[in-house]
């Protein structure tokens, strides 16, 4: 399995860092033998809520992964009307999971991933979201097909944790949740097939 991490101008961290820590850890299980992943970017260096961030890789071939995740954060209020960016993210489109969590789905969106699609985001942008999916769903994780949508901020780590059962199982999803002391059910998940 082969993860690109999307990183942006204006992400909030811990939107990638409570996914990242999660789901990097699918490599301990049979599920994720070989896991490979980059931290993906339109250029090397970003600017997160708080400072600069590094990219490994600046515009891959995303089709080439088979899980494209996306954080949210301010930034995503003026990046889903970029088109160099949009147009990048597009190339995902083969990809067997496309995941966001808070406003990554407002990216998602805009890339066209969430047309006919139930998704969620951050509450505050329940109606920025709006006319990116057929129905805007007002739970924790929306699972459409193979789109994943979280909610708000720490939202990240629940859904790193429902991702992480879906490829390696629930067994696999309660060691990881023993192993970063997260004693937290996560509630609210909403699945369409």
């Amino acid at each position: 399995m082969k993860i690109a991490f999307i990183l942006f101008d204006g992400m909030t961290f811990l939107d990638f860092a409570g996914f990242y820590d999660v789901i990097c850890r699918l490599g301990q299980f049979e599920a994720g033998k070989g896991l490979e992943w980059d931290i993906c970017g339109i250029s090397d260096e970003v600017t997160d809520e708080r400072g600069p961030m590094k990219t490994g890789r600046v515009i891959p071939d995303l089709s080439g992964y088979d899980l494209v995740f996306v954080p949210g954060g301010l930034g995503t209020r003026k990046l889903r009307y970029d088109e160099v960016f949009i147009n990048w993210l597009r190339g995902a489109a083969v990809a067997p999971y496309k995941v966001s969590v808070c406003t990554g789905s407002l990216l998602l969106g805009a890339a066209g991933f969430l047309h006919g699609c139930g998704a969620t985001t951050h509450p505050s942008a329940y109606e920025l979201l709006e006319p990116y999916c057929q129905n805007v769903v007002k739970s924790r994780i929306v699972q459409h097909g193979n789109v994943i949508t979280g909610g708000g901020v720490s939202t990240s780590i629940d859904l790193g944790l429902y991702v992480l059962s879906l490829l390696a199982g629930e067994e696999a999803m309660r060691a990881v949740k023993q192993q970063i002391d997260y004693p937290y059910i996560t509630q609210e998940i909403v699945q369409w097939h």
